[in-house]
Parts: C-alpha cells; sequence; structure tokens
C-alpha cells in the first residue's frame, strides 16, 4: 500500500485485504489551529500570541465521501493563526498578542495577551464558544509585562507573561502535547523585566535578554508565538501552524487520501497525521 510513517513502513504483516472495507460509522479526530503572532512595539511591552483552537472527539462519517480537511498556518506578527478543518470540525486560530490598546483579532480559539498599557485584558478564547471549550483567555497586561497568550488548558498569565499550558493527547500513538500560548515580554526600564515563557505544547517565548528576539510557536502544534520586548521595534515570532490527525481501527482498510499524509498503524488503529491540507475517504 506505501504506507508510511516516520519510522518507516507500516507493518509488514498488515494485509489491507484481509480486513473490511469501512462501513458507516465514527472515527476519531484531533483539530488543532495556527496560532497566533506575538505582539510586537517599538516602546512598550506585547502579549504572545494565542494558541491554536484545540478540538477532539469522534465524527460519524460516510464511506466513500470525500471529507475536507484544511491544516492551518500560524499567524505572523500581530496576526491571527488560521483555522483547522476536518469535514464539519472546525478550530479557530490563536488571537494576535496585543500591542495596543486595540482588541481586533486577538481573540481566537485561545486568546492573545494583553500589552502595552496596564490592566489591558487579553484578547478572550473559546471564540467562537464550542463544548468543550478550545482554548482560553490571554493573560490582563501589567505594570512590569505583557500578557501571555491563552492555551488550551489554562489562561495566559502576567508579571510573569507565561502562556497557558496546552493539552495532551494520544491520538498518534503516544503523548503529544499541542495548543500551549506564547509567553508575552517584560516591561521596565529594560524591556526585559517578568518576560514570560510559552505554555508546553509549542507556545514560544518572551526575549531571553538584550538583544535576543521572541521565539516563533512550534511548527504543527499550534503553538502561539512570543511577543517582543519593546526595545528597537524588535518582531513578535510567528505561531506555529496547526495539525489533523484522523484514526479509526485497523480492521478496516486504508482510507483514500490526498495531501500526503503520515498514515501509520499504532495501537490497532490506523492513523493519518495531516501536516497539510487535503481529503480524506474512507
Amino acid at each position: 500500500m506505501g504506507l508510511r510513517y516516520p519510522g518507516g513502513f507500516i507493518s509488514a504483516s498488515y494485509n489491507a485485504a484481509a480486513f473490511n472495507a469501512f462501513s458507516a460509522g465514527s472515527v476519531e479526530y484531533l483539530v488543532v489551529a495556527g496560532g497566533g503572532g506575538g505582539g510586537d512595539s517599538s516602546s512598550e511591552a506585547a502579549g504572545g500570541g494565542g494558541a491554536g483552537g484545540f478540538l477532539t472527539g469522534t465524527l460519524a462519517v460516510t464511506a466513500g465521501t470525500a471529507l475536507t480537511v484544511t491544516v492551518g498556518s500560524g499567524g505572523a506578527a500581530n496576526t491571527k493563526g488560521s483555522n483547522s478543518v476536518f469535514s464539519s470540525v472546525t478550530s479557530t486560530g490563536g488571537g494576535r498578542g496585543k500591542n495596543s490598546a486595540s482588541g481586533a483579532n486577538a481573540d481566537g480559539g485561545s486568546g492573545g495577551g494583553g500589552g502595552n498599557t496596564t490592566n489591558l485584558t487579553g484578547g478572550a478564547g473559546n471564540t467562537p464558544s464550542t463544548s468543550p471549550s478550545q482554548g482560553n483567555n490571554g493573560g490582563t497586561s501589567a505594570a512590569n509585562s505583557a500578557g501571555g497568550g491563552g492555551g488550551a488548558s489554562a489562561a495566559g498569565t502576567n508579571d510573569p507573561a507565561n502562556g497557558g499550558n496546552g493539552t495532551a493527547s494520544s491520538i498518534s500513538g503516544a503523548s503529544v502535547t499541542y495548543a500551549g500560548g506564547g509567553g508575552g515580554a517584560g516591561g521596565g526600564a529594560s524591556g526585559l523585566t517578568n518576560t514570560g515563557t510559552g505554555g508546553t505544547g509549542g507556545g514560544g517565548n518572551g526575549p531571553s535578554g538584550a538583544g535576543n528576539n521572541p521565539t516563533a510557536g512550534t511548527v504543527n502544534t499550534g503553538g502561539g508565538g512570543g511577543g517582543n520586548g519593546g526595545i528597537g521595534a524588535r518582531t513578535g515570532a510567528a505561531g506555529g501552524s496547526g495539525i489533523v490527525i484522523i484514526s479509526h481501527p485497523d480492521i478496516f482498510r486504508p482510507a483514500a487520501t490526498t495531501g500526503s499524509p503520515q498514515v501509520y498503524q499504532a495501537g490497532g488503529y490506523l492513523i493519518y497525521r495531516f501536516t497539510g491540507s487535503g481529503t480524506i475517504t474512507f
């Protein structure tokens, strides 16, 4: 079948012809959107980017119907992340880190952190609302720091401006944490006091010292980008791209796909790991 995964081919003992064609039923999914970009400012601390929305569950599908898969890109500095989609399931891109009182595009799957002004609220997470929630709010800025971006499991904080932690999933066959918020920049005369770290699950860090830039969210985690330090007009870091993972019991034959996902067998399941957009037909 030519099925590959990062460590090699699908098990040699797997004989697709011996198993059943997929009939109407449910598949499991993980849909993580692109993380928001960190904010930037030429004079003051800016917030970390919010993580991309994190949604997991089961979806009823019909054999023979091609279903759309879209993997959202991470947002550039001051830019919201892009949505990820599997059929009728949409995770919303993470909100951008704020760099002023303007809140445009700071809301999202998780919200971007507040920046510049003390007590500037972060962007709202879980926007639009899903149940269970797809993410959390960005942190409110403080006197000595901006706010960290929200993550899938926790809101961003301030003073220090840490990003909210992400959430672990084992749908890939191993436990991996996704959708951590980006760390915000520090305030104070140096612009580095109380700089935040990214949340677990790919969140980028705020700048770690004089002359340093914030770090980007990790690719294919939906992590938010770190906010800049407010010195020398450094640029906020980009958010990490999202991911879509789909699985079903390996009693069924492999689905037809476009977009070149990694397809492999683990723990009694066939797993389709999309890092780019495509389709899947069961």
